[in-house]
């Protein structure tokens, strides 16, 4: 089986940069999970359907990122989302922040990436076990490099 990955694209806009333009640090968090909520969908999964029918919810246990340039302003931004591992109340996650080419639209420079933990927990906060109705279509987009 091979790497499945999902691309998502967005704009930089104002809100997110700091005084200087600069993508301000924390907000690539937020494409992540953009990046993420994005790649369920893709796989069929609706976070807010599945609160509904089993009570889940997926809560971040763990960011670890590194920034290795600096978006700005105005970029066409691509986050890359590889679903590493799910199984008991853990999933796994590797992601990529491209600034894509201003004119051709392909991928130009890294500018983040990052392995984001989450863990499957109850309305209460309690870990509980990804619910099984899950675990097909998200053995089915899971990378084979776990």
């Amino acid at each position: 089986m091979t790497s499945i990955s999902h691309r998502c694209q967005f704009r930089v806009y104002y809100e997110d940069t700091d005084h200087g333009g600069v993508i301000y640090y924390a907000n690539y968090l937020k494409y992540m999970e953009r990046g993420r909520t994005e790649y369920l969908r893709a796989a069929g999964i609706e976070l807010d359907d599945v609160e509904a029918e089993s009570g889940v919810m997926f809560a971040v246990t763990e960011a670890n990122i590194r920034y290795h340039s600096s978006g700005r302003f105005n970029d066409l931004i691509e986050v890359d989302s590889v679903l590493t591992d799910a199984r008991g109340a853990r999933l796994t996650f590797m992601q990529q922040v491209w600034r894509m080419h201003r004119t051709n639209e392909s991928r130009d420079t890294l500018l983040a990436e990052a392995e984001i933990k989450l863990a499957s927990v109850d309305k209460e906060g309690a870990p509980k076990r990804i619910p099984s109705m899950l675990l097909p279509a998200l053995k089915i987009h899971q990378s084979s490099s776990s």
